[in-house]
C-alpha cells in the first residue's frame, strides 16, 4: 500500500509535467516558427519478487514473474523539427526555411541559430532579429535601396529604384546532425550542445539543405487539436493517479482500525 502511494504520486509529478509542455505548446501556437516539445517518459525500477523463466522446485519452468514497478519518471523532453505551414505576409524582410536547416545569428557575441525569419533593419541598415540580434553573414542594405529581394538558393541583393543592385551577398544556412540536441535559450534562438554536433553550413538549395522564401514566415508546427486531446488525455490520467492515492490511503486507513 505505501508502495502504490509513492508509484501513485510519482505518476501525479509526471503527468503534471507533460501538462506543463502542452501549455507551453499552447503557449507559442502563434510563435514564428516555433517547435513543439514532447515529454517522453519511462518506468521507475521495478522489485523482482520472482525472476521469469527461473525453475521452481519441482523443475518446471516459471513463465512469468513477479515485478512489482516503483511508478514512473520523466526522460527527456523533445523538441519536434516538423515543417511548421507557411503564411503569406509580402514583407520583403520575412523569410522562411523549406526544408532543413536554420539562419545564423549573433547575439552578445555568441553564435545562435534560428528558424524565426521575421527579420528588420536596425537604424544601420543592417539585417536582424526582432531582438535586434544580427543575421550571419552581416549585410548592411544601402542608402538608396528600394528592393530587397532573396532567390531561393540564398542569394541577397538590394537594387535602387531602377532595378539596379547596390550590394550583395550569399546567405548560408546551417544543419545539424540532431537537431533535437539544440539548446532552447527563448526568443526563438537555439544554442550548440555536444548533443547537437557541430553546425554544417550550406546553400539553400544544395544538397540536404532546404530553400528560402522570402515573402512568407514558417508557422508554429502546434496542431491544435493534438495539443487538446493530450491535455484530456494528461488530464484524466493525473486524475486516476490521484483515485490510486486516495484508494491507498483508504486501504491504510482500513489497516489502521482493525485493533479498535
Amino acid at each position: 500500500m505505501i508502495r502504490a502511494l509513492w508509484s501513485a504520486a510519482s505518476g501525479m509529478n509526471s503527468m503534471q509535467t507533460n501538462l506543463d509542455v502542452i501549455a507551453n505548446n499552447m503557449a507559442n501556437v502563434n510563435t514564428v516558427a516555433f517547435k513543439r516539445s514532447q515529454a517522453d517518459f519511462e518506468d521507475l525500477l521495478y522489485q523482482t519478487i520472482q525472476t521469469p523463466g527461473v525453475q521452481n522446485a519441482d523443475g518446471t519452468q516459471v513463465p512469468t514473474g513477479i515485478q512489482i514497478g516503483m511508478g514512473s519518471r520523466l526522460s527527456s523532453v523533445e523538441k519536434i523539427f516538423t515543417q511548421g505551414d507557411y503564411q503569406n505576409t509580402g514583407n520583403d524582410l520575412d523569410w522562411a526555411i523549406e526544408g532543413r536547416g536554420f539562419f545564423k545569428v549573433i547575439s552578445n557575441g555568441e553564435e545562435l541559430y534560428t528558424r524565426a525569419g521575421d527579420f528588420k533593419l536596425d537604424r544601420d541598415g543592417y539585417i536582424v532579429t526582432s531582438g535586434g540580434d544580427r543575421l550571419q553573414p552581416e549585410f548592411s542594405v544601402p542608402q538608396g535601396t528600394t528592393t530587397i529581394n532573396i532567390n531561393p538558393y540564398g542569394m541577397l541583393t538590394a537594387s535602387d529604384k531602377n532595378g539596379n543592385p547596390l550590394a550583395s551577398v550569399q546567405l548560408s544556412i546551417y544543419d545539424f546532425a540532431n537537431p533535437a540536441g539544440l539548446s532552447s535559450i527563448g526568443r526563438n534562438l537555439y544554442r550548440v550542445t555536444q548533443a547537437s554536433g557541430d553546425p554544417v553550413e550550406g546553400t539553400p538549395g544544395t544538397d540536404s539543405f532546404g530553400t528560402i522564401a522570402q515573402g512568407f514566415l514558417e508557422q508554429s508546427n502546434v496542431d491544435v487539436v493534438k495539443e487538446m486531446v493530450d491535455m484530456i488525455v494528461t488530464q484524466r490520467a493525473y486524475e486516476l493517479n490521484s483515485k490510486a492515492v486516495q484508494a491507498a490511503d483508504e486501504m491504510l486507513s482500513l489497516a489502521d482500525n482493525l485493533r479498535r
